[in-house]
């Protein structure tokens, strides 16, 4: 074989170059040893693109087939023809392109005897880059072989990357988009920040609220969220205390309104139609190229509206929760309740709903939504209210219309939080056997917004003390509660309680 290669003495133009950069894979198939080391030796000095060369070597067929099926990361392959058997590389082409479906990386084909494997049928019948004889390979030619081959193999995965780039934006947008809070929302970012890139980036969130919702942020920057090698911040932790190069460079952004980047570093920067303003913090172990610069700034520009409605809507659930919160109050000063009930049954409710499967969202909204399921008592007189012993068949009649009163005043808002505020209003005293009133629904005619907020509602009672009667031991409620299973409430969600009940018993342990 070294009698076949005659180099030539002539020497490319040596430039410098970084080589840090990951090298270009090559694969050298070929059963004559000598081929190996002279393709070594020779393209020993080869750089492109600030990348150097990196060899692997199979001696047959049979043991590149092995090696491809584990690795998709060759750019280029020195394919011999005649090996095993006289068509062994053939076939391999073959199974590289149909087999694997691996369609990016160069083939190039070696043969010593090219009347075997004729040069026009070769290129017509496989799917191969360049077809070379042996004996025609100089120095320069095999150089120019391998910039051709590891250009074409370039660009390809440009345009692999590109199209996994976009299809990573799609889905990273679609994950951001369905956060249901700021937080989440942060962290959602970061996270679909290094899916969109395939990198393992180190970063943090950062928010600047506005006028339009200073009373929230009080006009200061504020840490929404960090990676693991930011984790010492915790949620909400001032800007200042952060590490220097990492404040300097999230203040320049700031300050200038522009997204900045370094070699391994990205500050975005975008201000919502409501005029507050973020930045997302990026460190990348490796550098960061121009293409990955432009899906982040892609991608920062399409999250930014998904910001500002998020802002929109955190700002007005935060107004329904301290409406909830007021009328609740006021309702609960009028009534025999513990000062805590509302607010345990909302998170008794939280619980049974998280239990049944229900999203965050959904479980943040019954979270709230119980805690209305007595709004209808304002609408009872304070003597029948507050009446420290049993009620009359007259004051018990009037009682049981507070189901219905709530139901009608929260029904007046065409909020969803109201909507479902009203829907357990009016069922949380139905019963599983349709015992229960207003409407003596049964099983699952009652919602189950409606039976998670009636078992929520009585085992909270049962353990808060009223004028009437005493406070019971919690497991003297949970025994109650489970035995009226199948009669005052759903199976099911009994069965769920029992499986939470550490959980449940954790609740009333807190002051």
């Amino acid at each position: 074989m070294t009698d076949d290669l005659v180099f030539s003495d002539e020497q490319e133009a040596e430039q410098t170059h970084s080589h840090t950069a990951k090298p270009w894979q090559v694969l050298v198939v070929d059963d004559e040893p000598a081929v190996h080391e002279v393709t070594k030796l020779v393209m020993s000095d080869f750089e492109m693109d600030g990348r150097r060369l990196e060899f692997t070597h199979c001696y047959s067929a049979a043991e590149a087939r092995t090696l491809l099926g584990q690795r998709n990361d060759i750019a280029l392959i020195l394919l011999d023809v005649v090996m095993e058997s006289e068509h062994a590389g053939l076939d391999l082409a073959k199974y590289i392109r149909e087999d694997l479906g691996n369609l990016n990386v160069r083939i190039v084909l070696r043969t010593g005897q090219p009347g075997q494997a004729p040069e026009e049928q070769v290129i017509r019948d496989y799917d191969i880059n360049d077809y070379k004889e042996k004996t025609d390979l100089t120095r320069r030619k095999l150089i120019t072989v391998f910039y051709a081959g590891l250009r074409a193999y370039r660009d390809l995965m440009r345009l692999e990357n590109a199209r996994r780039g976009l299809v990573r934006s799609i889905e990273a947008i679609s994950e951001v988009g369905d956060s249901h809070n700021l937080r989440s929302f942060a962290s959602a970012v970061l996270s679909q920040l290094n899916h969109l890139l395939d990198l393992q980036g180190e970063g943090l969130c950062a928010s600047r609220l506005s006028a339009y919702t200073a009373n929230a942020g009080h006009g200061k920057l504020k840490v929404l969220a960090a990676t693991d090698a930011f984790s010492e911040l915790m949620l909400e932790d001032e800007v200042e205390n952060l590490p220097e190069v990492v404040k300097t460079a999230i203040l320049q952004s700031l300050g200038e309104k522009v997204s900045r980047h370094g070699e391994r570093y990205y500050a975005g920067y975008f201000r919502t139609k409501a005029g507050s303003e973020s930045l997302i913090y990026m460190e990348f172990p490796e550098p960061i190229t121009s293409q990955a610069r432009e899906l982040l700034e892609l991608f920062s520009r399409n999250v930014a509206s998904t910001y500002d409605s998020l802002l929109l809507r955190e700002e007005t659930q935060s107004t329904q929760r301290d409406t909830i919160a007021t009328l609740g109050g006021a309702i609960e000063r009028r009534g025999t309740e513990s000062a805590r009930h509302i607010e345990r049954v909302g998170e008794l409710a939280a619980l049974l709903a998280r239990a049944s499967g229900c999203s965050d969202a959904e479980i943040e909204m019954i979270r709230v939504a119980s805690t209305l399921h007595d709004v209808g008592k304002a609408g009872i007189p304070d003597q029948i209210l507050g009446k420290p012993g049993p009620l009359s068949a007259e004051e018990w009649a009037v009682m049981r219309t507070h189901p219905t009163l709530g139901h009608t005043l929260l029904s007046r808002s065409s909020s969803r939080l109201h909507a479902m505020g009203a829907q357990i209003a009016q069922e949380h005293h139905e019963r599983w056997d349709g015992s229960g009133y207003p409407a003596g629904l049964k099983g699952n005619e009652i919602s189950l917004v409606g039976r998670i907020a009636a078992l929520a509602d009585v085992l909270d009672s049962l353990v808060s003390a009223s004028p009437y009667k005493p406070a019971w031991d919690l497991h003297q409620a949970l025994d109650y509660v489970f035995h009226e299973q199948g009669k005052h409430f759903d199976p099911e969600l009994v069965q769920r309680l029992q499986d939470q009940v550490e959980a449940v018993k954790a609740l009333y342990q807190q002051p």
